[in-house]
């Protein structure tokens, strides 16, 4: 029998969304109020003191037209569009995220576009469709939104999910250098808002990956070291 009691109900914007989320990022990527508030182009800018374009761009320029991607969680702002857009028709891009209203809001920015498809799942458990191996798999501004271990089972899952030839692109938070005065302020929002970030500060990307030898890893930073992009390809 059906329980229909009101307060027993499950809000379907917190239902299967990990406690993680739930317990930290509530009002940053759960709450529907919060994220309507918060996905626009200026609030990333402003979050990303004004670095947003650049980094977009680390991610971007590596996309070729026609190319099969796979974006891990939807980004505020308009950066699902301009990949999807970038990808274009003769290829296919897939956008993933555990929270329904995030999977609304990626639905809404990439309607109209036939080629694009947004999927709910957890990034460490994804499984594409069948017959599609993907020439790209991002990762942006994820990996620092995660606990450790999450942290471990999400970039073992994007490399075991790379094909020869293709790549992963990870952008995300770095270790800033002690003279950017930036470091100082972003150490108090991970203290208060951010727990999983400072991670990124102690560890290389590639300390996650249980089989980094087999791949190559090109590091570039950004703003005093704030910021980092990283690119993995499979050895030759």
């Amino acid at each position: 029998m059906t329980n229909n009691h009101p307060a027993l109900a499950i809000d379907p914007y917190y239902d299967g969304v990990p406690a993680y989320m739930t317990e930290v990022y509530d009002w940053a990527y759960v709450d529907p109020k919060w994220v309507r508030a918060l996905d626009h182009n200026w609030v990333v800018r402003v979050l990303l003191f004004l670095n947003d374009q650049r980094l977009m761009r680390a991610y971007l320029n590596e996309i070729k037209p026609g190319m099969r991607v796979w974006q891990l969680a939807h980004v505020y702002g308009d950066l699902v569009t301009r990949a999807a857009e970038k990808v274009g028709p003769t290829g296919a891009f897939h956008l993933t995220d555990v929270t329904p209203i995030q999977i609304e809001h990626g639905t809404r920015k990439l309607a109209g576009m036939d080629w694009t498809k947004v999927i709910r799942s957890d990034a460490a458990a994804f499984v594409g469709e069948e017959f599609v191996d993907y020439d790209l798999i991002c990762s942006f501004f994820l990996l620092h939104e995660v606990p450790d271990e999450k942290k471990f089972e999400i970039v073992d899952h994007m490399l075991n999910s790379l094909p020869k030839g293709s790549k992963a692109v990870f952008v995300d938070y770095h270790n800033p250098a002690k003279w950017q005065p930036i470091r100082y302020i972003l150490n108090v929002v991970n203290h208060y808002l951010e727990p999983f970030a400072n991670a990124l500060w102690k560890n290389e990307i590639s300390s996650y990956a249980s089989k980094a030898d087999c791949f190559t890893w090109r590091k570039r930073t950004f703003f005093g070291g704030v910021y980092q992009c990283v690119v993995v390809e499979h050895k030759p």
